[in-house]
């Protein structure tokens, strides 16, 4: 391995793990660790997730410093990384201390527990007290702001924080945290102040909503040093983020000072970095065509893990009811992003299987047949659909509907009082009842990919394919359903577990060779990205016909559950 080759590295902040990799110019991942990040619960309020800064970058730095023994690459061969994390709110005092987010006597104090996780609720009444300003704010996040964004959490902390201890935090979208404690720069990347604390594209900052909701304090003069992105602090995908390492961060991780690193993208849109620039196989032959930036606009990034985001990007800003964005300079200077998503999907997947009581059944069964446990219930759907003498797992489950917001809805209703439903029960404790469920809730996922689709194509948009990436595009089924029910192709990764990462190495190269603008960067992105397979639609008409009649139905449960929700509120007062 010649140590004249270029490489950079990628860091994958996820709401479990970090991970970093070792990138070659061609995109190829010559090592790869990833280390366990932890995550606090708090037992008496299931809305509470809290995680720790310095607990994530102890990990990073043994993950670095482990790939670079794995590979024999020398740290001078090292020319950029990039970052990309959760969006989750991060909390440090000026000196780069951690600052306690945790309810309670501490609150405010220096302490580990700095990090509000993307996942928390807790800010419910102050997503609703931001809801009601009617501010431009809100235009640019589909009309309504979600409690899982940045504002409505330092309104909580605000309000229970002493005022002395308040005034020495600032505030940071965790990507952007990270590039601070990397370069000791306090710049921020359009990508979280954007699309997670209520930067206006083309505006900026607006002074006038955060006097409004109580924040006043933070707009400091004009000088907003609490969220560290005066104008001219902010920067585009991969700009290069101050002189680069520090000395103590090139210390801790084993890298030379001053190597370039990226500004910082949420995993997301690292996602979207790196998949959508991928050439594809269709019946076993590459398509020969180099997709081209303007190709860009048609393709809808999935990074389907424990959530799901939906990210696509466009020309001019186009304004989605019920969706995120539109958010400019995001990755690529100039360019429009809209951001949907779905705040459970991985997860309501394992809880309706670890919930079920058969569920020890299943564990057993896959541990004597030595299959994993999705394995089983397809074996088990394979069964039921033998002895039901029907073609598809959708005929089967055909008069069971099932709608999942278990967790509230993100996209396209920004509804986070949504909740799950299930039409079509039965006094039926089996696996066969289980494998039934799953399936539903695979089903129902892919009606709720179609509706964030229809809504971003009827806005303007014109997406006719889907490149997926994050843990669920290991399940083949849901994959299938994504292209049956939404009727257009779903391309899948070389890897699934690969593509965020690499998109965050992705930011390295661009830092590190100076890519200008959007061209530069997509050709960087198209040189990296490895080829994908392509899945297309292959519903029957018939099937095709069922799943639109569940689709229909899909969208009368939303309305049935507004509905009586109102009935309810009404006969409260």
């Amino acid at each position: 391995m010649s140590h004249d080759t270029p490489y950079f590295i990628g860091i994958d902040i996820g709401t479990g793990s970090a991970r970093a990799s070792l990138v070659a110019r061609n995109g190829e991942i010559k090592a790869s660790s990833t280390k366990d990040i932890i995550t606090w619960r708090d037992k008496h309020d299931y809305r509470i997730f809290e995680q720790s800064t310095n607990n994530i970058w102890e990990q990073i730095c043994t993950a670095v410093k482990e790939i670079l023994k794995q590979s024999s690459v020398p740290a001078t061969a090292v020319k950029g990384l990039g970052f990309d994390a959760t969006c989750s709110l991060a909390v440090a005092d000026f000196g780069g201390s951690s600052i306690t987010v945790t309810k309670g006597s501490g609150i405010g104090m220096h302490g580990d527990r700095n990090v509000i996780l993307w996942a928390d609720h807790r800010a419910e009444k102050e997503a609703e007290l931001i809801n009601s300003t009617g501010s431009i704010v809100l235009n640019y996040v589909g009309g309504t702001m979600s409690l899982e964004m940045e504002v409505p959490k330092i309104l909580w902390l605000k309000k229970r924080m002493d005022p002395a201890l308040f005034a020495r935090c600032q505030f940071f979208d965790l990507p952007d945290f990270f590039t601070y404690k990397a370069t000791g720069d306090n710049t921020r990347s359009f990508c979280s102040v954007t699309c997670k604390c209520s930067y206006v594209p083309d505006k900026g900052w607006q002074p006038d909503f955060f006097e409004r909701i109580g924040l006043g304090e933070l707009v400091d003069g004009d000088n907003w040093k609490h969220m560290g992105a005066a104008r001219g602090q902010v920067h585009a995908a991969g700009s290069p983020v101050g002189r680069g390492l520090s000395q103590k961060a090139a210390e801790e991780l084993g890298l030379v000072e001053g190597t370039a690193v990226g500004s910082g993208l949420i995993d997301g849109y690292a996602g979207w970095m790196g998949t959508v620039a991928a050439r594809y196989i269709e019946n076993g032959q590459l398509s020969n065509v180099l997709p081209s930036l303007d190709e860009s606009r048609h393709r809808l990034a999935i990074v389907a893990g424990t959530s799901t985001c939906h990210i696509v990007q466009s020309r001019d800003g186009v304004f989605v009811k019920g969706v995120w964005g539109p958010y400019r300079d995001t990755v690529f200077p100039g360019w429009w992003m809209n951001e949907g998503g779905q705040s459970s999907t991985g997860q309501l997947i394992d809880f309706i299987i670890t919930t079920h009581t058969a569920y020890p059944e299943l564990k057993e069964r896959a541990k004597q047949e030595g299959k994993c446990t999705h394995d089983v219930l397809l074996d088990v759907l394979e069964k039921l659909r033998n002895e039901n003498n029907v073609h598809t797992y959708t005929e089967l489950t055909k008069n069971v509907h099932f709608y999942p917001d278990f967790h509230g809805n993100r996209s396209p209703i920004a509804d986070s009082r949504m909740r799950g439903s299930i039409v079509g029960l039965e006094l039926d404790a089996s696996i066969d009842d289980l494998a039934r469920k799953y399936y539903l809730t695979l089903e129902a996922i892919a009606l709720q990919t179609r509706h964030i689709i229809d809504v971003l194509n009827a806005a303007g948009h014109g997406i006719t394919s889907l490149y997926l990436s994050g843990g669920q595009v290991k399940n083949v089924v849901i994959m299938q359903l994504f292209a049956d029910t939404c009727g257009i192709p779903v391309i899948l990764p070389r890897s699934y577990s690969e593509a965020v990462v690499l998109g965050a190495a992705m930011l390295g190269r661009i830092a590190a060779e100076g890519a200008k603008d959007g061209e530069d960067m997509w050709k960087i992105m198209v040189e990296m990205t490895p080829t994908g397979t392509l899945v297309a639609p292959g519903a029957s008409s018939t099937v095709k016909k069922l799943l639109d009649a569940k689709y229909s139905i899909f969208l009368e449960m939303i309305d049935n559950q507004r509905r009586w929700r109102r009935q309810t509120e009404e006969a409260s007062y």
